[in-house]
């Protein structure tokens, strides 16, 4: 197995551990998520995907150069988010912004730019710090994991094999 595959294997398989503590966390410990959390698991799936589809093709040539982009885009927005959450969580009490409707509600009456747009603007629900490790929240660990595993998936997909290893 070359070590391209085992790279992006692995980035697939942190990505899949951080997704289950997510549901984890959501369905056991009872920490519901907001919506820019929700926004987040999207991210970091998305990392997994494109570490998957770069496993599983094993791509030699440009095309190592189109899974690093994806990797590296997909993990900067995931970074973007965890940022933006965090922001939203350092606000004083009176410049948070309100809560608003929920996430479902929010789908079933708005096009999907608006309530884009509308769930980055954060909200009441967002600020909430419910859960620290290391006395760092969740957004802060996720925009860790997405710096960490961008910079592997690019690292490793531009960084040339050995032509013995092919």
């Amino acid at each position: 197995m070359s070590e391209r595959r085992l790279i992006n294997a692995g980035g697939f398989a942190a990505c899949a551990a951080l997704l289950a503590y997510a549901l984890y966390s959501q369905f056991y410990l009872g920490l519901e998520p907001c919506p820019l959390c929700i926004f987040q698991r999207i991210g970091v799936a998305l990392v997994g995907l494109a570490f998957l589809a770069a496993a599983l093709h094993d791509a030699h040539g440009g095309g190592r150069y189109v899974y690093a982009t994806l990797i590296g885009l997909a993990a900067l927005a995931t970074l973007g988010v965890a940022a933006r959450h965090l922001y939203v969580q350092s606000l004083p009490p009176g410049a948070i912004p309100s809560c608003g409707a929920p996430l479902a509600v929010l789908m079933k009456f708005m096009p999907v730019w608006q309530l884009i747009r509308k769930v980055l603007t954060g909200s009441g629900e967002c600020s909430a710090v419910n859960w620290r490790f290391l006395g760092l929240t969740m957004p802060a660990w996720v925009g860790l994991w997405a710096l960490a595993l961008g910079a592997a998936g690019v690292l490793g997909n531009l960084r040339r094999e050995a032509a013995a290893a092919r």
